[in-house]
């Protein structure tokens, strides 16, 4: 789906999907838990990003992950070690198989699930080291603030707020708790208005959901967070509050997931990108840039 503002310019489906179909966010979740995160902060019921999650979580007092500020969590830059693609993915299969699927006889539970990854090889706040982990620490400390599981937060907060067609779906783990690194589900329009949401930096119809700092700050890379810059985070993106960043002049961002999920967001034009997809592929980035440079001065 290619929109500008509210108007859709182009919407098309394969493989037997249609308008109805919900897609599976695969990681592009995180952006959704860092915007919660964000509104949770506005209302403070967290203080401040330089906390730490121990303040808020019992569970994470003393342990590497309780002892890193939001702020670097939401980065990807906890400085602690997992192994993303490690040996086949080796601990992201351990954390998936102990907190999501529950297995083996000690049954540890989402905290301790966590917590057993606890040796720091970077101080925090220093590099980028893309980890499923880090968004699921702040799914915790949301779920340990609010009184109201996190999928209702949303709904709340965002989803009622926005004009949302259909109803999405967030996978749980062994503790019934939102796994905030995977699983949301939503049908492709109401991932286009998320996008628009955020190409108004967090308004929607004059009313603002989202605090236009917060979006500002979540876009956009602090001279001292240099290691951040696209270029510097990944060879081609750099990276804000689980959002990616895309190189040039222009502010522009994406939700990204596994297999070729993203929502692009030009804030300058309200020109927003979906696309569900089966394979990871470049042609999406190429397409985005001439869109960008077709209509973005529309």
């Amino acid at each position: 789906m290619i929109a500008k503002d509210d108007q859709i310019l182009f919407e098309h489906y394969q493989y037997g999907r249609t308008d109805t179909a919900r897609f599976l966010s695969q990681s592009m979740v995180k952006s959704i838990t860092g915007i919660l995160v964000g509104l949770a902060v506005s209302e403070g019921a967290i203080k401040s990003v330089d906390d730490t999650p121990e303040t808020y979580v019992p569970g994470f007092k003393g342990t590497e992950y309780g002892l890193t500020p939001i702020r670097d969590l939401l980065h990807m830059s906890s400085g602690v070690d997992f192994g993303e693609d490690r040996d086949g993915g080796r601990d992201l299969n351990r954390l998936w198989r102990d907190m999501v699927l529950g297995r083996g006889t000690s049954k540890k539970g989402t905290v301790n699930s966590i917590v057993q990854f606890n040796q720091r090889i970077a101080p925090p706040g220093t590099r980028y080291h893309y980890a499923s982990i880090e968004p699921d620490v702040l799914g915790v400390v949301l779920h340990s603030i609010l009184n109201k599981s996190v999928s209702e937060y949303m709904e709340e907060k965002v989803w009622n707020q926005i004009g949302t067609e259909a109803d999405a779906s967030w996978f749980l783990d062994a503790e019934r708790l939102e796994v905030a690194h995977f699983g949301f589900n939503a049908v492709l329009r109401d991932y286009a208005r998320l996008g628009r949401l955020l190409a108004h930096d967090g308004a929607w119809d004059g009313k603002q959901i989202i605090p236009t700092q917060w979006m500002i700050d979540a876009t956009t890379v602090r001279p001292s967070d240099s290691y951040l810059l696209p270029g510097n985070a990944m060879p081609y993106f750099g990276y804000g509050y689980f959002l990616w960043l895309l190189p040039g002049k222009r502010r522009q961002f994406a939700f990204s997931g596994d297999l070729g999920q993203r929502v692009c967001v030009d804030p300058a034009s309200k020109l927003i990108l979906v696309q569900t997809a089966l394979k990871d592929s470049p042609e999406v980035w190429h397409l985005w840039a001439e869109l960008v440079a077709q209509l973005g001065s529309q």
